[in-house]
């Protein structure tokens, strides 16, 4: 509590210097006047502050910019409080950096402009059920190529066919009765390609986005077998109607058994000419179609003209493969236009197609989203490096360590470090490394590599493993969610090495649009010289393809018939589609 000063006692002469009273009342009239005058400093005061303050307010809750969605939600960031020569304080407003979706559910609409792909996608499904589909606009930049418009028309065909005859549909019903009475004849309105899930999740993706595609020529209405973890990493890609082959379709029990043995085996029929005359005309109500690398000649007939006559009226065509074997379907005449339609660029086969069917589910997506948010947005560059080895023993392997080092610098995808200096002028640049491997030891030695020397540019470079299983466990579940949040992963960045051979890296390449650098595959435990090479196009590899001219009837070189199908980087006798620019 403040003391106060007692006023001098006026009557007291030796205080008082004014007995009468004149300046006592000047005094009071001169303080009277000092309080006035501080009261109008003080009311001015609070109504500029709070002018200031509902300034502010108003500057916080305008609409924020509409060029991205922001990290933080919609919030603003106030950045700098600049002081002008006048003294006034004005306020500077930027939008954050634009680093991916607000939340899980709720990007901005000006981000999911083009959240149906240009067409691709169908509109009206339940956005939270599969939130992946709509929301991976959000990681990806820009298609580089538009699907074209007959390929989006096919696609609605599609899917109002696989509406009308998916499974328990009335015409799945009718067709199911003649497999069960082994019943073929008469028209069915309905026939179906069902594919059996076979070998690893890299090959599974490949051969799978191969069996729509010719079921999609064919006419025919695709089932897919769950096998033991499909429905737990892909949404339904169709509306309304499962793709999924059900639980008691009467054949399921047999998949595993099916071989180029089984009495329904293609390939066999045509071995024992059983067939019902000399026009191949097939009685049974379904066929079994063996396109597993081991197929032997009469198998591999299936990309003949004349045994997709043969096959067309066959209500039910049963497909184990572990091959994506589109490019031999552009070898075939009768599918030639129909293909040319549909993809006028033929290298984004997969691309187009991965993107329509492959929709990570909610539990993926997740692990995809948090990894993306936490090690990968906020790089200016995001390389990625798919390691396979294919050698026996343990590794890691120096050979291979020292090819991938070779290709980053070579093709100058990552800086050169300084032994010399220990510490270089840092550029504001940086670069983040994602690295897939079923070993942590290459990611360990990148790392340790870019943390104990600066690079020469200055550059800072980040370098990441999600996992490292050690051996491949096709069989368990969430070894599989983590190779495809890995996969997915690999393709959101901007530039990518993968190994040769590798389906895993094609499925990273083709969804992403990426042509990558492709590590040779190396011979006598030696880095090969060069250590990479830049691919023709983003499309995977057909690792067996038929080498057969089924008019001439003998052996051709099927990498030579037609500018558009060419023999693989990385795999000599393997077919690949690229881009004849001449056609485009």
């Amino acid at each position: 509590m403040k003391r106060l000063r007692r006023n001098p006692d006026e009557n007291d002469p030796g205080t008082n210097p004014d007995p009468d009273g004149e300046g006592l009342f000047l005094r009071d009239q001169e303080r009277k006047c000092g309080l006035s005058s501080m009261r109008l400093m003080g009311f001015v005061v609070v109504a500029l502050m709070v002018v200031s303050v509902v300034f502010s307010v108003s500057l916080v809750l305008q609409d924020p910019p509409s060029d991205g969605v922001l990290e933080s939600g919609s919030e603003l960031r106030f950045l700098d409080v600049l002081e002008s020569s006048k003294e006034e304080r004005v306020l500077e407003v930027k939008p954050q950096k634009v680093v991916g979706p607000v939340d899980d559910y709720a990007p901005s609409v000006e981000a999911r402009k083009d959240k149906l792909l240009g067409g691709l996608l169908a509109a009206g499904f339940d956005e939270r059920g599969c939130v992946s589909r709509y929301q991976s606009v959000l990681y990806r930049k820009e298609l580089l190529h538009k699907p074209s418009p007959y390929l989006i028309s096919r696609l609605r065909s599609y899917e109002a066919l696989h509406k009308r005859c998916g499974p328990y549909t009335e015409s799945y019903n009718k067709t199911l009765e003649k497999l069960k009475t082994k019943n073929h004849f008469g028209s069915t309105d309905c026939n179906y390609l069902v594919w059996i899930s076979f070998s690893g999740l890299g090959n599974r993706i490949l051969t799978l986005a191969s069996a729509f595609l010719y079921a999609l020529l064919t006419n025919r209405v695709l089932l897919v077998d769950p096998g033991a973890d499909m429905v737990d990493l892909f949404c339904e890609p169709f509306p309304e109607v499962s793709w999924f082959l059900p639980s008691d379709f009467p054949l399921k029990g047999q998949f595993s058994n099916f071989d180029q043995k089984s009495p329904h085996c293609y390939g066999r029929m045509l071995k024992n000419r059983t067939f019902a005359n000399s026009s191949r005309l097939i009685l049974s109500s379904f066929v079994y179609l063996h396109l597993v690398h081991d197929y032997d000649d009469q198998d591999k007939l299936f990309f003949c003209d004349e045994d997709q006559t043969s096959l067309q009226d066959v209500p039910w065509l049963i497909m184990k493969t572990d091959n994506y074997f589109v490019p031999s379907l552009f070898l075939i005449p009768s599918f030639e236009q129909e293909l040319s339609n549909l993809f006028p660029r033929k290298e984004t086969v997969f691309h187009f197609l991965g993107r329509y069917l492959f929709h990570p589910t909610n539990p993926v997506w997740g692990l995809i989203t948090r990894y993306y948010q936490a090690y990968l947005a906020k790089a200016d560059e995001r390389i990625g490096i798919q390691i396979r080895v294919f050698d026996t023993g343990a590794g890691p392997f120096q050979h291979v360590l020292d090819q991938i080092i070779a290709c980053a610098l070579k093709e100058n995808l990552l800086p050169e470090i300084s032994r010399e200096k220990p510490i270089i002028n840092q550029s504001q640049k940086s670069k983040a490394v994602l690295v897939t491997s079923l070993s942590a030891g290459y990611f360990e030695r990148i790392r340790d590599m870019y943390w104990e020397h600066p690079t020469v540019t200055g550059e800072a470079i980040s370098v990441y493993q999600p996992s490292h299983e050690e051996y491949q466990q096709t069989e368990k579940s969430f070894h599989n969610r983590k190779a495809w949040a890995e996969m997915y992963l690999l393709s959101l960045t901007d530039v990518l090495v993968t190994s040769s051979w590798s389906t895993f890296g094609y499925v990273a390449q083709s969804l992403g649009g990426l042509k990558p650098w492709i590590l040779y595959k190396p011979e006598n435990r030696t880095a090969p010289d060069p250590p990479c090479h830049r691919v023709m196009s983003m499309e995977p590899c057909f690792h067996a393809p038929p080498f057969y001219d089924c008019k001439a009837k003998r052996g051709i070189d099927t990498g030579a018939l037609v500018p558009h199908v060419k023999h693989c980087e990385d795999m000599s006798w393997g077919l690949k589609l690229v881009d004849n620019e001449s056609e485009l």
